[in-house]
This record gives structure tokens, sequence and C-alpha cells, in this order.
């Protein structure tokens, strides 16, 4: 089963690097849980800054049974991430993390709910 994966820009243009890193990190997703009903990416430069570069924020919204996921991962006062693939690097970071508690509060109230029967 393919994970449904939408991508949309504010800001800036997409490119094929850009949509290939984030497609790369969203094909683990399943990995960590594999019953993921829809994922959106959205990847902007909220502020343009003629001194520092561009400053990029990337929000993952993630839709799994019963629950939504989001993570966004933007310039942190005093830390600019001015590498794209850096802020999509940690947004995936965070968000496998949150899958991966999802999933084992998931199995153990599985594993409860059928010892009790």
């Amino acid at each position: 089963m393919t994970m449904p994966l939408r991508i949309t820009y504010h800001g800036l243009e997409g490119s094929e690097a850009i949509e290939g890193a984030i497609r790369e990190r969203a094909e683990k997703l399943p990995q960590f849980f594999d019953r993921i009903q829809d994922c959106r990416v959205v990847v902007e430069v909220p502020h343009r800054s003629h001194k520092k570069g561009n400053q990029f924020q990337v929000k993952v919204d993630l839709v799994v049974p019963g629950e939504e996921m989001v993570v966004t991962k933007d310039v942190q006062a005093g830390h600019p991430h001015e590498d794209l693939f850096v802020v999509i690097r940690d947004a995936f970071d965070a968000l496998e993390r949150q899958l991966e508690s999802y999933a084992a509060k998931q199995s153990g109230g599985a594993r409860r709910h059928a010892a009790l029967r």
C-alpha cells in the first residue's frame, strides 16, 4: 500500500532535490507504523532576510487512525536554519519519534486487550 503524500510550497519554488528528500523520508514512515492514512508536507519561507539569507519552515501533518500528528520545524531564536535539508531532516526525525510512540501505545493496548479475553 502506498502512503498518500502531498507536498506544498509557499514562498519558494519546489525542486526535484527537495521533493526527493521529502519522499525519501516519508517512505520510511511505514516502518514505524504501517496504517498511515495521509501525509501532507508544507515547505515555506516565512520571512525573507537579506542579511541572513532564506530561513525555512517545514510542517508535516500525518493522519493515522484516531489521531493527527503535526510537526513544525522552523527558525529558532539564535539558531537560524538556512539549509532546507536540515529542517526537513529535523521535522521527520521528530515525526518518527511521535509515530514510534503512537505505535508502541497501539500495540501495547492491543496486547493488553487480547490478554483479557
